[in-house]
């Protein structure tokens, strides 16, 4: 006859099994795939789970404002990741009473953490994109149902108004919102009734692609008197379009990687969700035709500049810039300081120390290949360069933009 603690046994190694079971965390992502921002959030996500302890994922086909999978009201999982853009989706993630982090501009519930791009880093970055381009006339396009669309139109305006630029905005009519023959019909002439040369920012890259669309229709030429520029580098989109869309790189990629350590801190009971929220930087603007235009109104200057930005990283002197333009040394210095308030000499500097910086918030690369890079002639003279214009060291600025990750 058995004794109880033999009976006991059995029941002993099913409970080990459930803790074995249950020792990798069940994480639900509640993210749409079909667009090029949510795809570089799972990305991020994995880049997490790649450094760290991997989880179990629960990652259903879920698109922008869907209802709630049915499968989330019976899951018993420990952690959620979604994009809370619904009140049905908010009310699904708050009843499920597990932890939580959104990557949503939406703030449906204020007491979830959430981690989103900087819009007003975006827009000042898109702005200083057109003004290096000598833009004095900005013009928005967004839409005005999203949180993002709006902060990036009023960051957007501020900057322009602080370079001394006028700031138009598309205003859509109600029909607008809902018809797009209509809305193309506005944004056309809307566009028409703009001083040119303008530049347009749209709030993110599809919207973009309307204005582009828009242009073709009314007759204006891109970029020569309306230069686009969009946001979130979505590539597929950016290299389909006609011309090809300069855009803005939100870091998707590092918003969902901040998005699954956070996430891992509430799970683990190392931070409480208070509401927290992390705003992370864009990348760069990534150039292409829409914006390869100066607004310069001097064809020597405009001349300079195009073959500065296109061998800057080459290691390209002022000599090599002269060569280019007709005219001379302090007669170029003359007119580059009146239009563009440095000299050729501090552009091709700006141009490069801009792709130095870009190298080390993106790259684990050393900092000889980052000076072979961006047309330094060492890593060693990089450095010394570095430390004089920014008053702090290439590894220093690299540990303070928060570089944790690869991949």
């Amino acid at each position: 006859m058995k004794s109880l603690a033999e009976h006991r046994k059995p029941e002993k190694r099913r409970q080990a099994n459930r803790t074995r079971q249950k020792s990798r965390r069940e994480v639900a992502l509640l993210i749409e795939t079909s667009n090029g921002y949510a795809r570089g959030l799972l990305n991020g996500i994995i880049s997490y789970m790649r450094e760290h302890e991997r989880w179990s994922v629960y990652l259903g086909e879920q698109g922008r404002g869907d209802d709630p999978p049915a499968w989330l009201s019976r899951w018993r999982g420990d952690g959620i990741i979604a994009r809370i853009e619904t009140d049905r989706i908010a009310s699904a993630v708050v009843e499920s009473g597990l932890p939580a982090v959104d990557v949503s501009a939406a703030r449906k519930v204020k007491t979830i953490p959430w981690v989103e791009t900087d819009d007003q880093a975006i827009a000042k970055m898109a702005a200083q994109h057109l003004l290096d381009r000598s833009f004095r006339h900005f013009a928005f396009c967004g839409d005005e149902h999203f949180n993002w669309s709006r902060w990036r139109c009023e960051h957007f305006q501020g900057a322009a108004t602080e370079a001394g630029a006028s700031c138009s905005v598309y205003r859509p009519s109600a029909r607008a919102n809902v018809d797009w023959d209509t809305m193309e019909d506005e944004l056309g002439h809307w566009l028409l009734s703009l001083p040119r040369p303008v530049g347009v920012m749209a709030s993110y890259d599809i919207r973009a692609r309307h204005v582009l669309d828009a242009c073709r229709r009314v007759g204006l030429a891109v970029p020569d008197q309306v230069a686009v520029i969009g946001v979130d580098n979505d590539e597929f989109l950016c290299d389909l379009s006609d011309p090809p869309l300069t855009s803005v790189a939100s870091d998707s990629h590092r918003t969902g990687y901040e998005a699954a350590a956070l996430l891992d801190r509430l799970m683990s009971g190392r931070e409480r969700a208070r509401g927290q929220a992390i705003f992370v930087q864009p990348l760069a603007v990534v150039t292409r035709r829409s914006t390869d235009v100066y607004a310069l109104g001097d064809a020597d200057v405009s001349a300079a500049v195009r073959f500065i930005r296109e061998h800057a990283l080459h290691g390209i002197t002022v000599k090599d810039v002269l060569a280019e333009v007709p005219v001379s040394r302090r007669v170029l210095e003359g007119r580059f300081r009146k239009l563009l308030g440095r000299t050729p000499h501090e552009e091709i500097a700006r141009i490069r120390f801009e792709r130095v910086r870009q190298l080390l918030r993106e790259t684990r690369l050393r900092l000889d290949e980052i000076a072979r890079r961006s047309g330094f002639r060492n890593g060693e003279y990089l450095a010394t360069a570095f430390r004089r214009e920014f008053g702090t060291s290439p590894n220093e600025y690299r540990t303070s933009a928060g570089v944790t990750f690869t991949g």
